[in-house]
């Protein structure tokens, strides 16, 4: 029992919830869920309400094969669903915009595009923090979330950078234009030497995800696509490594150095 009693309490540490009657009772104590994750093919009424409820608290709902639920499972008893809950709730992109409003400068916005790997938006939350950007942005579907993981990688940047988790990144950039910010996306076959794009003023930097960069439509609704000096062998870089170049470029342009 003692056995159990410290699985329990490791599983809920790492945010992680397993089992029916835990997930129901994590969302009817408002815990704030990132992601639950259903067996595909289930027909049970009951998965499909906790299912409906989870999604109308803002939950990703995610149907996955069985497999992966029992390689997800410490329990081993998960029962079709296992939830990742998240360490702080998502702002609002005004949330952000706000941020910068109130400090009295330019919006400096990081918007990651399908980042799936927690360790790189973990470690891009930490470089936002630590250059001064304002927020970062999510999407809601295809990307790593607030979870514990995220948490930790982030050397705890979490607790001071907005992030919020939009459902549609192009709608999203989009309306960040009509507010007058400079969409920037990173990417190897940009047209603009990164030395040459202008980050003074409102921007919104777009780093693409770790295996594919940009999705075609983000890409395309980007002003500037930017790339960076690559004088060695390979031909890319890591995500965080890459928002970590262009963010401190944006901190020296507006610092006036050089």
């Amino acid at each position: 029992m003692a056995r159990e009693d410290y699985q329990t309490r490791q599983e809920r540490a790492d945010g992680v919830i397993e089992g029916r009657n835990a997930v129901s009772e994590a969302l009817r104590a408002g815990t704030t869920l990132d992601k639950v994750y259903l067996a595909k093919g289930e027909v049970d009424p009951a998965l499909g309400r906790l299912a409906s409820i989870a999604r109308s608290q803002g939950a990703v709902v995610v149907e996955c094969d069985r497999r992966k639920l029992d390689a997800m499972s410490v329990t081993h008893a998960h029962q079709g669903v296992i939830a990742l809950t998240a360490v702080r709730e998502y702002a609002d992109v005004d949330d952000i915009l706000d941020v910068a409003r109130e400090k009295g400068e330019p919006p400096l916005i990081v918007v990651c595009d399908e980042l799936s790997d927690p360790h790189n938006l973990g470690a891009v939350i930490r470089t936002a923090e630590c250059a001064g950007a304002h927020g970062v942005i999510i999407p809601k579907r295809r990307s790593a979330g607030l979870t514990a993981v995220v948490a930790k990688t982030s050397a705890g940047a979490v607790s001071y950078v907005p992030v919020a988790r939009v459902p549609n990144l192009t709608a999203c950039l989009k309306d960040l234009k009509a507010k007058g910010l400079w969409v920037f996306g990173a990417t190897a076959a940009g047209d603009t030497l990164l030395y040459q794009a202008d980050l003074k003023g409102p921007a919104a930097i777009v780093i693409g995800s770790e295996g594919f960069g940009m999705s075609r439509l983000v890409e395309e609704t980007c002003d500037v696509r930017v790339s960076i000096p690559m004088a060695g062998q390979l031909n890319s870089l890591n995500a965080s490594a890459a928002a970590a170049i262009l963010l401190y470029e944006a901190v020296r342009q507006r610092l006036g150095k050089g």
